[in-house]
């Protein structure tokens, strides 16, 4: 059996408080993963091109006032 297959028998016997719990840790751990690699990314220059776009939009006068 994988880890995740372990993983996933282990879920499926839990009740549903435990289960309830783990989905609350999983929805933000997941939520600080996301955040962790926006940021890595962001240092890293991987998303200037939208900076770029954003910007030569608002040149072209495709935006509007928030």
């Amino acid at each position: 059996m994988t880890n995740v297959q372990l993983i996933e028998d282990q879920i499926q016997h839990l009740d549903n408080q435990s289960f309830a719990a783990l989905r609350n840790w999983f929805i933000e751990y997941e939520h600080s993963r996301w955040d962790r690699q926006i940021a890595t990314d962001s240092e890293a220059g991987k998303l200037d091109f939208l900076i770029d776009e954003a910007l030569a939009e608002h040149r072209a006068g495709k935006t509007r006032p928030l």
